[in-house]
């Protein structure tokens, strides 16, 4: 694979952002003003870009406050990219990044299916019987 790492993206790729999400059910209803604004304001934002096409391929970003937690959100590889070892790729550059690598505890949540693919990088569902709760608005 021919590509490279960006932490700060350009619009081109916010829109190439926007079309990855469109194709997952989790976020096909974002919308590229609030892209823009959820870029804007994470901690640590990993894309993958095509060296020659420009193409923004793979996506993850982290909100933490650098000493003490970590939550990963929106691992996402475009569909032609997937097993090809793009999300180990993100996933690696997120947990050594020097904003997420000394961090007690990095979290994540995923769907069931995930898990085990989780699990490779010392993920563990075992959380102190803390649950997930959530306030939709």
């Amino acid at each position: 694979m021919n590509y490279r790492t960006v932490e700060e993206l350009e619009e081109n790729h916010l829109n190439d952002l926007l079309n990855l999400f469109k194709n997952e059910w989790w976020t096909q209803n974002r919308q590229l003003s609030d892209i823009r604004k959820m870029v804007d304001n994470s901690t640590v934002v990993i894309g993958l870009v095509h060296n020659e096409t420009e193409e923004l391929f793979g996506f993850a970003r982290v909100m933490t406050d650098t000493v003490y937690r970590a939550l990963i959100f929106d691992v996402i590889a475009k569909e032609n990219y997937r097993n090809k070892g793009v999300g180990a790729i993100l996933m690696n550059a997120i947990l050594e990044h020097p904003y997420v690598r000394d961090v007690e505890r990095v979290e994540l949540y995923c769907p069931d299916r995930l898990v085990g693919y989780y699990e490779k990088f010392g993920f563990s569902t075992d959380v102190n019987g803390s649950n997930l709760m959530r306030l939709k608005k």
